[in-house]
């Protein structure tokens, strides 16, 4: 009896290897597949430029990102503890599915460097590989996971000019996050943070030039009130010029 209880207790010792290893084979295929998921995500994160393109592409990588994790955990999973040992840590939730878009920031320069102030309440509690930021050369995007339960996003595109991927960093304050540009030309001073910011300002200043003849400058002005006014304001602009055109005929020239 005793000598048919060890051949069975062989067996299925033997039946569960087995199966163990089909499981952790598994496991480490689905890992690999995921691992090459994240890295084409990387490299489509880095090619994109359109803001809702690269949202959607961080929203993915953070979610491959945790099942990459999960998958390795059950891989190696842990041996259970005595009770009298330390208890294992508690692993903090991790945030994917609320992202707040930062709108609010500051920025200044200096000859080296221009600054972006973003205030986050508590931003220098989460742990630092939370803090996320990518750069490319007229572009920056920065990403804060899991503070206070939310992710903050902010997406910078077209810088007013080229920076240095290499020499822009990131620095954690309390309540502040710091992102620094190095300018590619040093010793240049940028007017705006971006192209789009600029070509704004400058749709704002009058299209006339001051340096022309008072009367040119004069007459770009009512040309833009005519182009911009309502259809009151075009009739009462044409009776004027009328009447203009008629006293001038007649050497009757205002003055």
């Amino acid at each position: 009896m005793s000598l048919i209880l060890s051949s069975y207790f062989r067996k299925l010792k033997r039946h569960n290897t087995k199966f163990y290893l089909i499981i952790t084979d598994n496991l480490s295929f689905t890992l690999t597949q995921l691992q090459k998921d994240l890295e084409e995500v990387k490299v489509l994160l880095e090619k994109a430029t359109r803001k809702r393109v690269r949202d959607a592409l961080i929203a993915e990588k953070s979610k491959i990102e945790t099942e990459v994790k999960n998958k390795m955990q059950q891989k190696s999973p842990r041996k259970a503890e005595p009770d009298s040992e330390k208890p294992a840590a508690v692993v903090a939730p991790i945030t994917t599915g609320y992202t707040v878009k930062i709108s609010n920031y500051g920025w200044d320069q200096s000859d080296k460097f221009v600054k972006i102030y973003i205030t986050l309440t508590g931003v220098q509690q989460v742990p630092t590989e939370n803090v996320q930021v990518h750069f490319t050369e007229r572009s920056f995007d920065l990403l804060v996971k899991n503070l206070n339960g939310k992710n903050y996003s902010m997406i910078v595109n077209n810088l007013l000019k080229p920076i240095s991927v290499e020499g822009s960093s990131k620095k954690v304050k309390t309540d502040t996050v710091i992102i620094l540009c190095r300018k590619k030309a040093e010793n240049t001073r940028w007017d705006y943070l971006t192209q789009v910011e600029k070509e704004c300002k400058e749709k704002e200043k009058p299209s006339y030039d001051t340096e022309t003849d008072p009367s040119e400058g004069l007459m770009n002005v009512l040309k833009k009130i005519y182009e911009d006014g309502d259809d009151d304001m075009k009739r009462t602009i044409n009776k004027a010029w009328v009447q203009s055109r008629e006293k001038q005929a007649k050497g009757e020239t205002e003055f």
